[in-house]
């Protein structure tokens, strides 16, 4: 605890907040390539781009996470993805197009690495398999057939709050790209580029209806070919306002922000926006567009060569809540540490109207973004987690914090669903028929109520003092209720996967007073131990969300220290299971205090996209052992657990 609460102290910004990298696929740094085909285009048939160091850089990362196999996975372990490697193929030969060598390449050349994805790529049904953001991204160069690409129109703004009904992270990339959509650009590619090889012969290339004549697939379907009908013969005019208002839209939704949403498919998109728009390169809208899409880039030093990966976003506010939260619990933290932590949070606390507004239109602003600045769009998990942290930490003025805290929780009571749950951003954001969209195929157009964020709300409701009998509170216990699984687990929208939305569910439903003695919290106990790995930690794949069930993997330090933290909150104080995930924790710690974990724990959007943010693996262990010691001297004292 000593080595592991140091450490962390040591990272603490002057400031007072935590923040460490967050990463994910090489799909980031393949479509920056792509990215820069956009920005500077081939002048004569020949590609010689000013950024050529940075792609470079950015196609040794991407060669360095190919498969044997050719292809590229989204998750550490993981098999070849079919997305990520057309992304990838597309990237490594672009770069084979530009003039002069490309630099720092591995032995064989960018020619051996084509051919084992080129052989992946044919093998996962080729790029008629490819989801709609690839086919799209690839039909504005030509690359795909755009009549056969989903459409997107810009007309869907003007469709009254039609697009609130989308997870804000959808409308947020929709927007952007329902203009280069409008305007099919068809920007130019190197002189004898194209991906014909990678289409595979006879399969057919129009989107297909898997589900039925009489089902929202087929509504969708046939309302695609009336959009594209209409972008031949429907009104200019009426085109010409809804390209306009999304503009607005999107520039207004930069402001009082890190770009676009803060996340960088919208960031990149809005940047080729305002490309195709015509805005100089040296207007300000786009200067301050591509340098805070720059600024998620990340350059490496290494022994040998330098590299690049571009962070997904920042994960700011979420590391300094949970560090926090963790000091706090294991009151490690000396005099001054949290008080900077505190007043910088609180210095964080959103006062806009957001996005969420448009449903709670009277709702007083307030909570917390996940990042250094965006405030369209605090999220329900990051002012949950604040209030956790802000129970252990104290700002320097008593009042404004208590002000402060009173706000955030009044807007979380706002903010819970009329199923009692709630979600990362929006309320009841939850039109299943949305999912039909043939561009929906991110597997992310809605943001329901699910049982991780709410388990962290009702652990900080009860963190202060909002008491187990308030309305809420009841409502959001018999979500949790209802939506256990079979095996006696929950599921986990925000972190891989069953043992994250256990190990929350569990400790919300501890902080509001249900007893342990319950039978469906015994289940899930239950459920915790018969998934213990030999070696004593927990592990769970991603690819628990492809099989929808619980599919184990090596065991990792944070995984293992929310099985802990899940047993002890459903009342296991003293079983094997515990003392053995203890031990683990323990024997895989490095003398500096920290612990390694290669795997992704944390998820974007489940089945397409998966994070690694790295400081799970040091602060939830810190997390488990405080709860772990707060049981052993409770038993000491021969007092309850509870």
């Amino acid at each position: 605890m000593r080595r592991s609460t140091d450490y962390l102290l040591s990272r603490q910004h002057p400031d007072g907040y935590w923040w460490a990298d967050l990463t994910a696929d090489s799909t980031l740094e393949s479509d920056f390539v792509l990215l820069q085909l956009w920005l500077h285009p081939p002048v004569d048939g020949v590609w010689n781009p000013p950024t050529r160091p940075l792609i470079d850089k950015a196609i040794r990362s991407i060669l360095d996470r190919q498969l044997p196999d050719g292809g590229f996975n989204i998750y550490a372990h993981g098999p070849s993805e079919l997305n990520a490697t057309i992304k990838a193929y597309t990237a490594l030969k672009l770069a084979s197009m530009m003039s002069g060598p490309t630099q720092n390449t591995p032995t064989g050349g960018l020619g051996e690495a084509l051919a084992r994805a080129k052989k992946r790529i044919i093998a996962g049904g080729g790029l008629q398999a490819a989801n709609s953001y690839v086919k799209i991204n690839l039909s504005l160069f030509g690359l795909y057939p755009r009549q056969h690409a989903p459409a997107i129109p810009p007309e869907l703004i003007l469709f009254g709050n039609f697009i609130y009904e989308m997870s804000s992270w959808t409308r947020a990339i929709v927007m952007p790209l329902s203009v280069l959509h409008a305007l099919n650009p068809q920007r130019p590619v190197p002189a004898g580029f194209s991906l014909k090889e990678l289409f595979l012969p006879g399969v057919p290339l129009e989107i297909l209806n898997d589900q039925g004549f009489f089902s929202w697939r087929s509504f969708f379907l046939k309302a695609e070919k009336a959009f594209k009908l209409w972008e031949h013969w429907g009104s200019r005019a009426i085109r010409k306002k809804a390209i306009r208002r999304a503009e607005r839209w999107v520039l207004e939704h930069t402001h009082f922000s890190g770009g676009l949403g803060a996340i960088y498919p919208s960031m990149m998109y809005a940047v080729m926006m305002l490309d195709l728009l015509g805005y100089s390169k040296d207007h300000p809208d786009r200067v301050e567009a591509e340098r805070r899409f720059m600024d998620l880039l990340v350059e490496e030093k290494g022994n040998d060569q330098d590299g690049v990966f571009f962070q997904p976003c920042y994960s700011v506010v979420w590391d300094t809540a949970i560090v926090a939260y963790a000091l706090g619990e294991a009151e490690a933290a000396p005099g001054g540490v949290l008080q900077r932590t505190a007043d910088w949070l609180l210095s964080k606390e959103v006062r806009r109207r957001g996005d969420w507004s448009v449903k709670r239109p009277n709702v007083e602003p307030s909570g917390w973004y996940f990042e250094f600045a965006n405030e369209f769009y605090p999220d329900i998990d990051d002012t949950a987690q604040v209030l956790l942290a802000l129970a252990h930490a104290q700002a320097r003025s008593a009042a404004q914090q208590m002000t402060c805290v009173q706000r955030a929780i009044n807007w979380l009571f706002a903010m819970q669903g009329k199923d009692g749950g709630w979600a990362a951003f929006d309320v009841d954001n939850d039109w299943q028929f949305l999912n039909a969209i043939p561009f929906a195929d991110h597997n992310a157009m809605l943001d329901p109520a699910c049982p991780d964020i709410t388990g962290r709300v009702l652990e900080a409701l009860a963190a202060h003092g909002i008491r187990c009998d308030h309305p809420a509170v009841r409502r959001g216990i018999e979500f949790l209720k209802r939506t256990q699984e079979a095996d006696g687990s929950w599921y986990g929208r925000w972190g891989v996967d069953y043992i994250y939305g256990t190990f929350l569910a569990l400790r919300g439903l501890q902080a509001s007073g249900e007893s342990d003695r319950e039978a469906y919290i015994l289940r899930a106990g239950e459920w915790l131990r018969a998934i213990q790995n030999a070696d004593g930690g927990w592990g769970e794949s991603c690819a628990s969300y492809d099989n929808g069930t619980f599919t184990p993997a090596p065991s990792t330090p944070s995984q293992t220290a929310w099985a802990i933290l899940g047993l002890l909150a459903g009342g296991d104080t003293n079983s094997g299971s515990v003392q053995s995930g203890i031990e683990w924790l323990v024997e895989h710690q490095r003398e500096d205090g920290r612990w390694d974990e290669e795997l992704s724990t944390g998820t974007g959007f489940p089945r397409v996209f998966y994070l690694k943010y790295h400081l799970y693996r040091n602060s939830f262990p810190v997390l488990a052992l405080a709860a772990y010691n707060k049981t052993a001297h409770r038993k000491a004292r021969g007092a309850s657990p509870r």
